[in-house]
Formats: C-alpha cells, sequence, structure tokens
C-alpha cells in the first residue's frame, strides 16, 4: 500500500502536501476531492477524516493524518526540508504557524471568494484585504537580506507561505508591490518545482 492523498487541486493547503511529497520523492495516489461540491462532506470521505476537510492522507499502514502543515512535517522528517538547527527549525515553524493563523484567512479565504464563488469586490469584507496586505508586508520585511524564511535552504515554510502567496493575484492583490516576496515565489518555483 502506498500514501494516498486526498486533495483539491484549487486549494494550496493541498497542493503543499502534493509538492512536498514531489519534492521528497515519495510515490503516492492522489484522490480529487471537489471541494466545491462538497465532497469533502460525503460519509465516504468523512471516514477519511471526520474534519470533513482535505487534504488528508492515509499512509501506508492505514493512519490517517489531516492538517496541511501537519502532513508535511510527518512527510518531511528527517529530510533537507527541516532545517537542522534547532533556532532555524524553531523559525520555520514559527512562519508555519503564523501562514496558517495570519496568512492564509486573509489571503486564501479573499481568493476563493473571488475567483472561485465569483464574488464582486464590494460583496467581499474590505478587512481581508487589508489583513492580507498586511501579511504580504510582513513576508517583504521578513525576507529583507535572505532568500529564505527559515535557514539557508528551501524549507517547509517557503512551501506552505508559497501556496497562497502564488496565487494572491487571483485575490486581488497585486504582488508587484512586494517586489522581494515577488522574487521569493520564483525562487521556491524553480526550486520544487511548482505544478499543480
Amino acid at each position: 500500500m502506498t500514501l494516498t492523498i486526498y486533495g483539491d487541486r484549487i486549494s494550496g493547503n493541498c497542493l503543499k502536501v502534493k509538492w512536498t511529497a514531489d519534492r521528497l520523492g515519495l510515490a503516492y495516489d492522489w484522490v480529487d476531492i471537489d471541494v466545491v461540491k462538497g465532497e469533502a462532506k460525503t460519509p465516504q470521505f468523512l471516514n477519511v477524516n471526520p474534519s470533513g476537510q482535505v487534504p488528508a492522507v492515509v499512509l501506508p499502514d492505514g493512519r490517517t493524518l489531516s492538517q496541511s502543515n501537519a502532513i508535511i512535517s510527518y512527510l518531511a522528517e528527517g529530510s533537507d526540508l527541516v532545517p537542522a538547527d534547532a533556532y532555524d527549525r524553531g523559525v520555520m515553524l514559527e512562519w508555519m504557524f503564523w501562514e496558517q493563523y495570519t496568512h492564509e484567512p486573509a489571503i486564501a479565504v479573499r481568493r476563493f471568494q473571488k475567483a472561485y464563488l465569483g464574488k464582486p469586490d464590494a460583496e467581499i469584507d474590505p478587512a481581508l484585504m487589508v489583513k492580507g496586505k498586511a501579511a504580504l508586508a510582513r513576508m517583504e520585511a521578513g525576507l529583507a537580506g535572505r532568500d529564505w524564511f527559515a535557514g539557508a535552504a528551501l524549507s517547509l515554510a517557503d512551501i506552505a507561505l508559497v501556496a497562497y502567496t502564488r496565487v494572491a493575484p487571483e485575490g486581488g492583490f497585486d504582488l508587484d508591490a512586494y517586489p522581494t516576496v515577488k522574487a521569493w515565489v520564483a525562487r521556491v518555483a524553480s526550486a520544487l518545482p511548482i505544478t499543480g
């Protein structure tokens, strides 16, 4: 039995798992779950993840795991995607927690509402734009004088953060206003490479 990844390819959270598995050369089966059609709420999928969210994985031994950053941390354990230095690992985790608490709830939510639900800007909570711009500004400052977010090489922090940053324009965010972030997105895309 191989690793099975349940995910929706429009979801940055799901793509994080795919990109990590691809970068590590892991064999896996991908099962498409269309969240817009409610496929994450079917009885079959709820047996995999009772929270009804993607991504979720079934490990070769049959155990399951959900939450994107938990999954990529599990998959990358002992790899070069996790810095060897304890402080750098802490910085990596700091960015990964921040990504889910501050970045994703603004940028990903606004992108989903605009690009996938087709809401006009006037119907989208204006606080999402304010919070998203603040998140991008925080990233711009965090990358000052560095190529990567944690340590001297690509880490899980970069994979976690690039997932929705690269598609932020779909939510109405102008990455040209954040040139260091924009250059970093290209650097991460070259290092993975990023595929849908």
